[in-house]
């Protein structure tokens, strides 16, 4: 390619075939022809242009700048992290940049100790946001915690002891495997379907190895996608009841979903520790979660325990995410997620095969199922090998093999183009032979 542009044969403006074109005319392998449109994209010789195609750049323009040339570059795609798309629009990215603005007035109360638990105005709009899911606890069963991972870590802690059980779903959250195993619990792993946790395996469960908890995921589960319905949060809540099992809700993607199910802590608020996390909403990198006990009781030690491992939440992570949500930016930046989640989704409907993967309109990631002969250490050898990041089932599961698929996060990669071309690789290893796409990794 690179010859042909350098002696003419190729001219600036020309449109490339797509390309499985390309592939299929010189005969060569999908994955072959990616990494040459990939080099060459990293080399300046040709750019993509969304909804039109790949074209062939003029040698002697001059360059962009590294920003707009960034933008117009396929390069590496990595599916593995999982974030929700980031704003780009730039009304909005402006709103929540001038917060940054106002607090920069007030920046040396903010790099002072603070209380527990945030201002009166933090608590205030934590509220707010949580009464957006259909929770209104008391002012005094909420608690603001430096992320949902220190506040699940906190919870563990006191609704268990070394040696105690916790049961969760069988494909689960790997963080939830990282805090009992440094808290010395057990965790015993429930069955699922396409609606998540199997009430009637947790009540044998309850019977067999005596719970202290249960660790749900249950809206847009991460990996699966999976929501439990209803009457199966219902069915789930008369079992822990029988069994004075206390719920552990972790709605990561709370706000993500515009008609989601009751919660676990609208429905049983009295057995559930609720944990709203942002971090899924509004950015990875706002670590700060919203914690509601079961009771002012409950509340008091747990407090206790947050306040010895954290000493307290970022002020200025509380005071940007209070500015947020009191002025409306942070229900701005929800809805973008959700719209840019779902055009994401509509991508990834259209490239890969029916019948390969599970997903939800409203979420941000995706569970393949890879088909027969595929392993998912090689499935992600094959991504790598074209610069493409996929995440194997390993982390996820709690017990037993774990199943041949991969997650694949939508939010990380910046753009759609960057989905597209990275989902159209995927689709053909998905559909190839996977002897012959070993031979060229």
């Amino acid at each position: 390619m690179a010859d042909d542009i350098r002696t003419g044969r190729l001219t600036a403006g020309t449109r490339l075939p797509t390309q499985r074109a390309l592939a299929e005319a010189l005969d060569l392998n999908f994955t072959t022809i990616s990494r040459g449109y990939v080099e060459a994209h990293k080399r300046g010789l040709i750019e993509g242009r969304v909804g039109q195609g790949t074209f062939v750049i003029d040698p002697a323009r001059p360059p962009r700048s590294s920003g707009a040339a960034a933008a117009r570059r396929i390069g590496p795609v990595d599916f593995t992290m999982n974030l929700p798309p980031e704003p780009d629009a730039p009304a909005l990215q402006a709103r929540m940049q001038a917060a940054f603005v106002d607090l920069s007035g007030d920046l040396t109360s903010l790099l002072r100790y603070q209380g527990f638990g945030g201002t009166e105005e933090d608590k205030e709009a934590a509220l707010r946001w949580l009464k957006g899911r259909g929770i209104v606890p008391p002012r005094e069963r909420l608690l603001i915690c430096p992320g949902a991972h220190s506040a699940l870590f906190s919870i563990l802690g006191q609704v268990a002891q070394a040696g105690d059980t916790i049961c969760a779903e069988r494909i689960t959250y790997p963080g939830i495997r990282a805090l009992a195993a440094h808290l010395r619990l057990r965790l015993v792993d429930l069955p699922m379907d396409r609606f998540g946790v199997d009430p009637d395996a947790f009540a044998a469960a309850c019977t067999k190895v005596a719970p202290k908890a249960i660790y749900l995921n249950p809206l847009l589960q991460n990996p699966t996608t999976a929501t439990l319905p209803r009457a199966r949060r219902e069915a789930i809540i008369a079992v822990a009841r029988r069994y004075a099992v206390t719920i552990i809700e972790d709605d990561a993607y709370a706000r993500i979903c515009p008609t989601p199910p009751p919660s676990f802590a609208e429905l049983a608020p009295e057995i559930t520790y609720y944990v709203a996390g942002l971090a899924k909403c509004l950015g990875a990198g706002l670590r700060l979660a919203f914690l509601v006990a079961p009771s002012a009781r409950s509340a008091l030690p747990l407090g206790g325990a947050l306040r010895a491992a954290t000493v307290m939440a970022s002020p200025i992570a509380t005071a940007l995410a209070t500015r947020w949500i009191m002025d409306g930016t942070a229900e701005a930046i929800v809805q973008f997620v959700r719209e840019e989640s779902a055009a994401r989704q509509r991508i990834a409907a259209a490239m890969l095969p029916a019948g390969t993967y599970t997903a939800d309109p409203h979420a941000f990631h995706v569970w393949i199922t890879l088909p027969e002969g595929w392993t998912r250490s090689a499935f992600a050898s094959q991504g790598r090998s074209a610069g493409l990041g996929v995440i194997g089932s390993d982390p996820f599961c709690i017990a037993g093999t774990p199943p041949e698929a991969v997650r694949l996060c939508l939010g990380g990669p910046s753009t759609r183009q960057q989905i597209t071309h990275g989902l159209e690789v995927l689709a053909h290893a998905l559909e190839g032979s996977p002897a012959l796409a070993s031979a060229y990794i």
